[in-house]
């Protein structure tokens, strides 16, 4: 089905005390799922989530998320995903291994669109509901899609470049992905907002770094070099941005001299935006995603009706506003 990303309304979950997660370890696939048939024979309801990796902090935000709601609402799930975001293959063996588990809904953040389309046909053809989180898979399996409205999240952090480099110059972007959902949206929203309403500045790089912070360090370096009167870049993601703040850390460049805008939180760029090497970045709300996720994943399983799309929001901060409780709340490290 197409998601056409329509402003329903949800009250993003914001909690008041702070997100203590725990950082991920290097090449780990982190799995909860037992294999087999994992429908319980006490009728307690079933979720599996399969999620795009655990390679950043935002994933294990929407666990923990996907957790508490399933924990109020008295239903198991189990959350898993490959060890990098470039796994497509991995993911889709988890994905067919919670098909195989019977569960009564799955919920599926699409690494590759196209290469989830067979699996989920599956699913479909034994009456197992699907919805989607973060990205959604093509075909006309899924019912709902919880995630950021990524073209918007974009274009807001194009507005706030285009007021730190006074509406005039170079910029580049760093994105991690040229295939999922959320990579094009995030550049294509940030692309289209600087061509609408600021002719003054030029995009004069984009490249792609998996999410990688090594690979994304490396392209920044690159890009600094054949572009000395840059003025900004902007990081897709956790990863990309990351990258960019390393680069321009290991090529000695004063802070605040290249305008950095990221994308998502975690210790590093709360840390980075703290002393001054980043701007500011866009941060979503994962924590809103992972519980919206499992609502109507639960609402799907008992055949109740769902809206197509779930905006969990999104929002800039920076060292101005970073202790703002409002923001506080959608940040995690």
């Amino acid at each position: 089905m197409r998601f056409s990303k329509k402003k329903t309304a949800f009250a993003a979950l914001l909690a008041a005390s702070a997100i203590a997660l725990a950082g991920c370890g290097g090449g780990d696939v982190v799995s909860e799922n037992p294999g087999g048939d994992a429908g319980s024979s006490d009728g307690e309801m079933y979720v599996a989530l399969v999620s795009k990796g655990f390679q950043h902090q935002f994933w294990q935000a929407v666990k923990t998320g996907a957790e508490e709601k399933a924990k109020e609402l008295g239903v198991r799930v189990t959350f898993e995903g490959p060890a990098a975001e470039t796994e497509i293959a991995q993911q889709l063996d988890m994905l067919t291994t919670a098909i195989n588990a019977n569960p009564d809904a799955i919920g599926y953040a699409a690494l590759d669109p196209e290469a989830c389309v067979a699996p989920l046909e599956q699913a479909k053809s034994k009456d197992i509901p699907v919805v989607y989180f973060d990205a959604p898979c093509n075909g006309d399996v899924g019912l709902s899609l919880a995630a950021t409205d990524s073209k918007a999240a974009g274009a807001l952090a194009a507005e706030h470049m285009a007021k730190l480099i006074g509406g005039k110059g170079e910029v580049a972007i760093v994105g991690h992905s040229q295939i999922n959902s959320t990579g094009v949206e995030r550049r294509d929203g940030f692309v289209e907002k600087i061509e609408a309403d600021f002719p003054d500045i030029k995009i004069v790089d984009i490249q792609y770094g998996d999410g990688d912070h090594l690979k994304s360090a490396d392209i920044a370096k690159s890009m600094i070099a054949a572009h000395p009167d840059l003025k900004g870049i902007y990081g897709t993601n956790e990863g990309s941005a990351i990258g960019v703040v390393n680069a321009v850390n290991e090529l000695g460049i004063e802070k605040g001299k290249l305008t950095i805008i990221g994308f998502d939180s975690g210790a590093a760029q709360v840390n980075a935006i703290k002393d001054g090497t980043m701007a500011g970045a866009i941060t979503q709300d994962p924590i809103g995603i992972g519980a919206r996720t499992v609502e109507s994943a639960v609402a799907a399983a008992k055949g109740e009706k769902l809206d197509e799309f779930y905006d969990t929001g999104s929002y800039w901060y920076d060292a101005e506003n970073i202790d703002d409780p409002k923001i506080a709340a959608v940040l995690y490290e």
